[in-house]
Protein backbone atom coordinates (compact mmCIF):
# COMPACT_ATOMS: atom_id res chain seq x y z
CA UNK A 1 0.00 0.00 0.00
CA UNK A 2 1.20 3.79 -0.58
CA UNK A 3 -0.24 6.72 1.35
CA UNK A 4 -0.40 9.21 -1.10
CA UNK A 5 -0.06 13.10 0.75
CA UNK A 6 -2.19 15.76 -0.15
CA UNK A 7 0.21 19.07 -1.78
CA UNK A 8 -0.05 20.91 1.19
CA UNK A 9 0.66 18.70 3.34
CA UNK A 10 3.10 19.75 6.07
CA UNK A 11 6.35 17.97 7.10
CA UNK A 12 4.28 17.84 10.63
CA UNK A 13 1.50 15.51 8.67
CA UNK A 14 4.02 13.59 7.02
CA UNK A 15 5.56 12.53 10.27
CA UNK A 16 2.75 12.00 11.99
CA UNK A 17 1.01 9.70 9.23
CA UNK A 18 4.67 7.71 9.08
CA UNK A 19 4.75 7.15 13.01
CA UNK A 20 1.24 5.65 12.59
CA UNK A 21 2.53 3.22 9.73
CA UNK A 22 5.37 2.00 12.18
CA UNK A 23 3.57 1.86 15.22
CA UNK A 24 2.06 -1.46 13.61
CA UNK A 25 5.43 -2.43 13.14
CA UNK A 26 5.63 -1.74 9.58
CA UNK A 27 8.32 0.19 7.75
CA UNK A 28 7.97 3.45 5.92
CA UNK A 29 9.82 4.36 2.41
CA UNK A 30 9.34 8.37 1.46
CA UNK A 31 9.28 9.27 -2.28
CA UNK A 32 9.07 13.09 -2.28
CA UNK A 33 8.04 14.54 -5.64
CA UNK A 34 8.01 18.00 -6.82
CA UNK A 35 4.30 18.12 -6.10
CA UNK A 36 3.23 15.81 -3.13
CA UNK A 37 5.25 12.71 -0.78
CA UNK A 38 4.32 9.57 -1.06
CA UNK A 39 4.63 6.71 1.64
CA UNK A 40 5.17 3.93 0.51
CA UNK A 41 4.41 0.90 3.48
CA UNK A 42 6.54 -2.20 3.81
CA UNK A 43 5.39 -5.24 4.84
CA UNK A 44 2.27 -7.19 5.84
CA UNK A 45 -0.31 -4.38 5.37
CA UNK A 46 -3.04 -5.76 6.19
CA UNK A 47 -2.89 -4.85 9.85
CA UNK A 48 -3.49 -0.80 9.27
CA UNK A 49 -6.64 0.08 10.53
CA UNK A 50 -7.07 1.82 6.83
CA UNK A 51 -10.17 4.19 7.79
CA UNK A 52 -8.11 5.80 10.80
CA UNK A 53 -5.36 6.65 8.19
CA UNK A 54 -6.96 7.63 5.72
CA UNK A 55 -8.67 10.51 7.58
CA UNK A 56 -5.32 11.78 9.28
CA UNK A 57 -4.96 15.34 8.29
CA UNK A 58 -2.57 15.97 4.95
CA UNK A 59 -3.97 12.32 3.72
CA UNK A 60 -5.19 12.76 0.25
CA UNK A 61 -5.68 8.81 -0.38
CA UNK A 62 -4.26 5.07 -0.43
CA UNK A 63 -3.92 2.76 -3.05
CA UNK A 64 -2.78 -0.42 -2.74
CA UNK A 65 0.17 -1.88 -4.40
CA UNK A 66 -0.56 -5.48 -6.24
CA UNK A 67 3.06 -6.53 -7.41
CA UNK A 68 5.49 -8.46 -5.33
CA UNK A 69 8.28 -6.09 -5.49
CA UNK A 70 7.66 -3.18 -3.43
CA UNK A 71 10.71 -0.84 -3.14
CA UNK A 72 11.65 -1.09 -7.19
CA UNK A 73 7.82 -0.46 -8.10
CA UNK A 74 6.88 3.04 -9.83
CA UNK A 75 3.59 2.93 -7.99
CA UNK A 76 6.32 3.45 -4.90
CA UNK A 77 8.99 5.65 -6.47
CA UNK A 78 6.75 7.41 -9.74
CA UNK A 79 9.47 9.44 -10.65
CA UNK A 80 12.85 8.40 -12.35
CA UNK A 81 15.83 7.35 -9.78
CA UNK A 82 18.27 9.60 -10.62
CA UNK A 83 22.25 9.26 -8.81
CA UNK A 84 25.22 9.79 -9.35
CA UNK A 85 28.79 7.64 -9.08
CA UNK A 86 31.77 9.35 -8.90
CA UNK A 87 30.33 12.80 -10.15
CA UNK A 88 28.61 10.91 -13.42
CA UNK A 89 24.59 10.86 -13.38
CA UNK A 90 23.23 7.56 -13.82
CA UNK A 91 19.43 7.71 -14.72
CA UNK A 92 19.32 11.00 -15.90
CA UNK A 93 19.23 12.50 -19.20
CA UNK A 94 22.80 11.03 -20.62
CA UNK A 95 23.35 7.49 -21.91
CA UNK A 96 25.91 6.25 -19.61
CA UNK A 97 28.27 4.02 -22.04
CA UNK A 98 30.69 1.09 -19.71
CA UNK A 99 33.12 -0.24 -22.01
CA UNK A 100 36.20 -2.63 -21.54
CA UNK A 101 37.78 -6.30 -21.56
CA UNK A 102 35.69 -9.07 -20.65
CA UNK A 103 38.62 -9.92 -18.28
CA UNK A 104 41.48 -8.40 -17.15
CA UNK A 105 44.31 -10.08 -18.68
CA UNK A 106 47.59 -8.59 -17.52
CA UNK A 107 48.29 -4.82 -16.78
CA UNK A 108 49.49 -3.68 -19.59
CA UNK A 109 45.91 -4.64 -21.41
CA UNK A 110 43.88 -3.47 -19.49
CA UNK A 111 45.62 0.24 -18.77
CA UNK A 112 45.72 0.37 -22.72
CA UNK A 113 41.95 -0.70 -23.02
CA UNK A 114 40.47 1.86 -20.16
CA UNK A 115 42.81 4.63 -22.18
CA UNK A 116 41.39 3.88 -25.65
CA UNK A 117 37.57 3.55 -24.58
CA UNK A 118 38.46 7.20 -22.65
CA UNK A 119 39.72 8.81 -25.45
CA UNK A 120 36.63 7.80 -27.23
CA UNK A 121 33.92 8.86 -25.15
CA UNK A 122 33.63 5.76 -22.59
CA UNK A 123 31.98 7.00 -19.06
CA UNK A 124 33.00 4.00 -16.81
CA UNK A 125 35.47 1.33 -17.26
CA UNK A 126 34.42 -2.59 -16.81
CA UNK A 127 36.95 -5.22 -16.63
CA UNK A 128 36.61 -8.92 -14.93
CA UNK A 129 38.85 -10.07 -11.79
CA UNK A 130 36.72 -13.36 -11.09
CA UNK A 131 35.12 -15.12 -13.97
CA UNK A 132 32.66 -17.32 -13.42
CA UNK A 133 33.12 -19.39 -16.38
CA UNK A 134 31.38 -22.34 -17.76
CA UNK A 135 34.36 -24.72 -18.33
CA UNK A 136 36.38 -24.79 -15.31
CA UNK A 137 39.48 -25.14 -17.70
CA UNK A 138 38.45 -21.82 -19.24
CA UNK A 139 40.56 -18.37 -17.54
CA UNK A 140 38.80 -17.44 -14.59
CA UNK A 141 40.76 -14.14 -13.94
CA UNK A 142 43.68 -12.63 -11.79
CA UNK A 143 42.04 -12.22 -8.54
CA UNK A 144 43.16 -10.08 -6.50
CA UNK A 145 45.91 -8.93 -8.75
CA UNK A 146 43.18 -8.23 -11.61
CA UNK A 147 41.86 -5.64 -8.87
CA UNK A 148 45.02 -3.93 -7.91
CA UNK A 149 45.55 -3.30 -12.06
CA UNK A 150 41.97 -2.18 -13.01
CA UNK A 151 42.59 0.32 -9.83
CA UNK A 152 45.67 1.45 -11.32
CA UNK A 153 43.56 1.97 -14.61
CA UNK A 154 40.62 3.95 -13.42
CA UNK A 155 43.33 6.41 -11.02
CA UNK A 156 45.13 6.88 -14.84
CA UNK A 157 41.94 7.76 -16.49
CA UNK A 158 39.17 8.67 -14.10
CA UNK A 159 36.96 6.28 -15.22
CA UNK A 160 34.50 4.54 -12.15
CA UNK A 161 35.38 0.62 -12.32
CA UNK A 162 32.50 -1.80 -12.77
CA UNK A 163 33.54 -5.40 -11.74
CA UNK A 164 31.62 -8.66 -10.44
CA UNK A 165 31.48 -10.25 -7.16
CA UNK A 166 30.69 -13.33 -7.19
CA UNK A 167 30.63 -14.29 -3.87
CA UNK A 168 29.95 -13.07 -0.05
CA UNK A 169 33.49 -14.23 0.75
CA UNK A 170 34.74 -12.01 -2.01
CA UNK A 171 32.91 -9.10 -1.52
CA UNK A 172 34.88 -6.86 1.06
CA UNK A 173 37.63 -7.79 -1.06
CA UNK A 174 36.16 -6.33 -4.36
CA UNK A 175 34.02 -3.30 -2.79
CA UNK A 176 37.75 -2.11 -1.91
CA UNK A 177 38.48 -1.60 -5.78
CA UNK A 178 35.03 -1.51 -7.03
CA UNK A 179 32.62 1.94 -7.47
CA UNK A 180 30.07 -0.13 -9.11
CA UNK A 181 29.68 -4.02 -7.64
CA UNK A 182 28.38 -6.04 -10.80
CA UNK A 183 25.59 -9.45 -10.04
CA UNK A 184 26.14 -11.69 -13.22
CA UNK A 185 23.13 -13.63 -14.72
CA UNK A 186 24.30 -16.68 -13.12
CA UNK A 187 23.86 -15.32 -9.84
CA UNK A 188 20.90 -13.10 -10.26
CA UNK A 189 19.05 -14.97 -7.60
CA UNK A 190 22.28 -15.56 -4.99
CA UNK A 191 20.02 -14.12 -2.60
CA UNK A 192 22.77 -14.23 0.28
CA UNK A 193 25.13 -12.57 -1.79
CA UNK A 194 22.14 -9.86 -2.95
CA UNK A 195 21.64 -9.27 0.71
CA UNK A 196 25.30 -8.48 1.14
CA UNK A 197 25.98 -6.10 -1.45
CA UNK A 198 22.68 -4.34 -0.22
CA UNK A 199 24.03 -3.80 3.18
CA UNK A 200 27.63 -2.71 1.44
CA UNK A 201 25.93 0.41 0.16
CA UNK A 202 28.10 0.47 -2.98
CA UNK A 203 26.30 0.80 -6.47
CA UNK A 204 24.67 -2.31 -8.22
CA UNK A 205 24.58 -3.24 -11.45
CA UNK A 206 22.17 -6.32 -11.38
CA UNK A 207 22.44 -8.55 -14.93
CA UNK A 208 19.40 -10.12 -15.61
CA UNK A 209 19.48 -14.22 -15.07
CA UNK A 210 19.61 -15.79 -18.70
CA UNK A 211 16.00 -18.12 -17.93
CA UNK A 212 14.25 -15.13 -15.69
CA UNK A 213 11.34 -12.78 -16.20
CA UNK A 214 11.29 -8.89 -15.42
CA UNK A 215 9.55 -10.29 -12.73
CA UNK A 216 12.06 -12.43 -11.14
CA UNK A 217 14.65 -9.68 -12.24
CA UNK A 218 12.50 -6.84 -9.93
CA UNK A 219 12.19 -8.95 -7.42
CA UNK A 220 15.82 -9.88 -6.85
CA UNK A 221 16.29 -5.94 -7.06
CA UNK A 222 13.73 -5.68 -4.11
CA UNK A 223 16.43 -8.03 -2.01
CA UNK A 224 19.16 -5.30 -2.39
CA UNK A 225 16.47 -2.56 -1.64
CA UNK A 226 15.36 -3.60 1.42
CA UNK A 227 18.44 -2.60 2.97
CA UNK A 228 18.13 0.76 1.97
CA UNK A 229 20.69 0.72 -0.95
CA UNK A 230 18.92 2.57 -3.28
CA UNK A 231 21.50 2.92 -6.06
CA UNK A 232 20.67 -0.21 -8.62
CA UNK A 233 20.66 -0.79 -11.70
CA UNK A 234 19.27 -2.75 -14.03
CA UNK A 235 20.61 -4.59 -16.92
CA UNK A 236 19.19 -6.84 -19.59
CA UNK A 237 22.01 -9.28 -21.23
CA UNK A 238 19.90 -11.34 -23.55
CA UNK A 239 17.92 -14.52 -22.56
CA UNK A 240 18.39 -18.13 -23.45
CA UNK A 241 15.96 -19.49 -26.03
CA UNK A 242 16.00 -21.46 -29.05
CA UNK A 243 17.96 -19.54 -31.29
CA UNK A 244 21.44 -20.25 -31.98
CA UNK A 245 23.15 -17.55 -34.42
CA UNK A 246 23.48 -15.32 -31.43
CA UNK A 247 25.10 -15.92 -28.17
CA UNK A 248 21.65 -14.80 -26.69
CA UNK A 249 18.43 -13.54 -27.56
CA UNK A 250 18.71 -9.84 -26.77
CA UNK A 251 15.36 -8.57 -25.11
CA UNK A 252 15.64 -5.14 -26.81
CA UNK A 253 11.68 -5.23 -25.06
CA UNK A 254 13.49 -5.30 -21.86
CA UNK A 255 14.37 -1.18 -21.90
CA UNK A 256 10.55 0.30 -22.07
CA UNK A 257 9.02 -2.63 -20.22
CA UNK A 258 11.42 -2.47 -17.34
CA UNK A 259 10.79 1.65 -17.51
CA UNK A 260 7.45 1.22 -17.18
CA UNK A 261 7.43 -1.26 -14.19
CA UNK A 262 10.09 0.28 -12.02
CA UNK A 263 11.81 3.75 -11.52
CA UNK A 264 15.38 2.19 -11.64
CA UNK A 265 17.74 2.59 -14.43
CA UNK A 266 17.70 0.44 -16.87
CA UNK A 267 21.03 -0.37 -18.95
CA UNK A 268 21.34 -3.14 -22.26
CA UNK A 269 24.46 -5.34 -22.78
CA UNK A 270 24.52 -5.53 -26.17
CA UNK A 271 27.84 -7.67 -26.51
CA UNK A 272 26.61 -10.54 -24.16
CA UNK A 273 23.25 -9.92 -25.56
CA UNK A 274 24.49 -11.02 -29.44
CA UNK A 275 28.05 -12.25 -28.84
CA UNK A 276 28.70 -11.17 -32.25
CA UNK A 277 30.85 -8.23 -32.39
CA UNK A 278 29.15 -7.12 -36.10
CA UNK A 279 25.57 -7.24 -34.04
CA UNK A 280 26.76 -4.75 -30.80
CA UNK A 281 26.74 -0.85 -32.78
CA UNK A 282 23.15 -1.76 -34.29
CA UNK A 283 21.86 -3.46 -31.65
CA UNK A 284 23.38 -0.41 -28.98
CA UNK A 285 21.54 1.90 -31.15
CA UNK A 286 18.40 0.00 -31.04
CA UNK A 287 18.62 -0.10 -27.43
CA UNK A 288 19.18 3.58 -27.27
CA UNK A 289 16.01 4.11 -29.19
CA UNK A 290 14.35 2.14 -27.17
CA UNK A 291 14.63 4.25 -24.16
CA UNK A 292 17.81 1.98 -22.14
CA UNK A 293 19.90 4.89 -19.90
CA UNK A 294 23.60 3.26 -20.41
CA UNK A 295 25.50 -0.12 -22.42
CA UNK A 296 27.63 -1.98 -21.34
CA UNK A 297 30.29 -2.73 -24.01
CA UNK A 298 33.11 -5.54 -23.99
CA UNK A 299 35.93 -3.93 -25.52
CA UNK A 300 39.59 -5.24 -26.36
CA UNK A 301 42.62 -4.02 -27.84
CA UNK A 302 43.23 -6.95 -29.44
CA UNK A 303 39.82 -9.31 -29.74
CA UNK A 304 41.35 -12.53 -31.62
CA UNK A 305 44.04 -12.89 -28.50
CA UNK A 306 41.29 -12.10 -25.76
CA UNK A 307 41.34 -15.08 -22.97
CA UNK A 308 37.34 -14.63 -23.10
CA UNK A 309 34.96 -13.13 -25.10
CA UNK A 310 36.79 -11.94 -27.97
CA UNK A 311 34.16 -12.91 -30.57
CA UNK A 312 32.46 -10.20 -29.33
CA UNK A 313 34.39 -7.82 -28.42
CA UNK A 314 34.71 -4.98 -30.27
CA UNK A 315 38.16 -3.12 -31.14
CA UNK A 316 38.91 0.25 -29.49
CA UNK A 317 38.48 1.76 -32.90
CA UNK A 318 35.33 -0.06 -33.66
CA UNK A 319 34.16 1.36 -29.96
CA UNK A 320 35.06 5.10 -31.15
CA UNK A 321 32.85 4.82 -34.55
CA UNK A 322 30.22 3.53 -32.25
CA UNK A 323 30.18 5.89 -29.88
CA UNK A 324 30.04 8.72 -32.98
CA UNK A 325 26.93 6.71 -34.15
CA UNK A 326 25.04 6.41 -31.35
CA UNK A 327 25.46 10.29 -30.27
CA UNK A 328 22.51 10.97 -33.53
CA UNK A 329 20.30 8.23 -31.66
CA UNK A 330 20.77 9.73 -28.42
CA UNK A 331 20.10 13.08 -29.68
CA UNK A 332 16.92 11.98 -31.70
CA UNK A 333 15.31 10.48 -28.19
CA UNK A 334 16.25 13.75 -26.20
CA UNK A 335 19.01 12.24 -24.59
CA UNK A 336 23.19 12.41 -25.07
CA UNK A 337 26.35 10.73 -24.56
Amino acid sequence: MIVVMKPNASEEQIQKVAQRIESYGLKVHFSRGTEVTILGVIGDDRIINRDQLVHMEGVDKLIPVLKPYKLASREFHPENTVFEINGIQVGGERIVVIAGPCAVESREQILEAAQRVKEAGAHMLRGGAYKPRTSPYSFQGLGEEGLRFLKEASELTGLPVVTEVMDIQTLPLVAEYADILQIGARNMQNFPLLHAVGESQKPVLLKRGMSSTLEELLMSAEYILTHGNHRVILCERGIRTFENFTRNTLDINAAPALKMLSHLPVFIDPSHGTGRWELVEPVSRAAVAAGADGLIIEVHPRPDQALSDGAQSLTPERFSALMQNLAPVAQAVGRSL
